[in-house]
């Protein structure tokens, strides 16, 4: 997944501005207990953080952005 396309499904499942705010403020646990912006800075792979959002917000992200 292109980074572009990551920020577009984050942005669609939670709007622009609390996306923005979930990539820098929420720790998942699934991410090693970093943000996404502190995992995707360390070079983590975009569909690897994608499905750490997925699991960590099931009800809010739509079936057709998984």
């Amino acid at each position: 997944m292109r980074l572009t396309d990551f920020w577009a499904r984050l942005e669609e499942a939670f709007g622009p501005a609390y996306a923005a705010s979930i990539a820098s403020d929420q720790v998942l646990p699934e991410l090693d207990g970093r943000t996404i912006e502190q995992a995707l800075a360390a070079g983590e792979q975009t569909h690897v953080v994608w499905r750490a959002v997925v699991a960590a917000y099931p009800d809010r992200v739509p079936a057709r952005l998984r």
